[in-house]
């Protein structure tokens, strides 16, 4: 996947259409300072706009493989388009999320694109620990790599919340500790 192609791409549609969205996943990282392999681009987009993304998917030549209320995933037959994860935002949680995302420079300042803060990232991640304990060490990985570099500057109500709706208070306290020093 050619990561810059994909993403001037989308985001120009994306912009021209009035799609909300907002990076998160892998490359979401990378705008907070954590460097990991991704092979795909995943956005969070408003329930609302499903209809224009859809759309503008397909003008691209994607293919949606996968659709359900929460979630849909394209691909291309073209390598250089690769795989696009669309979360669908309609709770209240993930509409917030669309609302405290930040606007990024990216490929040394070409473009900007609307990137999840760290904490929402992090509630993300907490999430996909709950739905599957085979992703816990990957995901844990990149949280506490999120909090070794923003810790303190984190909100942790927000934080907290997010752990303890899935039953996760000992950990986020145990996060804490250790990277802020205190409960």
């Amino acid at each position: 996947m050619d990561f810059k192609v994909v993403t001037e791409k989308i985001l120009s549609a994306f912009n021209n259409a009035q799609v909300r969205h907002a990076l998160m996943g892998g490359f979401a990282l990378g705008m907070w300072g954590i460097h990991r392999a991704t092979v795909d681009i995943d956005f969070l987009v408003h329930c609302d706009d499903l209809d224009k993304v859809r759309s503008i998917m397909s003008e691209m030549g994607y293919e949606c493989i996968y659709h359900t209320e929460n979630v849909s995933q394209y691909i291309s037959s073209q390598s250089v388009f690769g795989e696009v994860d669309f979360i669908h935002a309609f709770r209240e949680a993930s509409l917030g999320m669309l609302a405290r995302a930040e606007e990024k420079e990216i490929f040394g300042g070409e473009l900007k694109i609307k990137v999840l803060i760290p904490e929402d990232l992090i509630g993300l991640k907490v999430q996909a620990i709950a739905n599957d304990e085979a992703r816990r060490t990957g995901e844990l990985a990149d949280i506490e790599a999120l909090l070794a570099l923003h810790g303190a500057r984190l909100d942790w109500v927000k934080i907290d919340e997010y752990f303890s709706i899935f039953g996760f208070e000992e950990m986020a306290k145990e996060l804490r500790r250790k990277y802020c020093g205190s409960q």
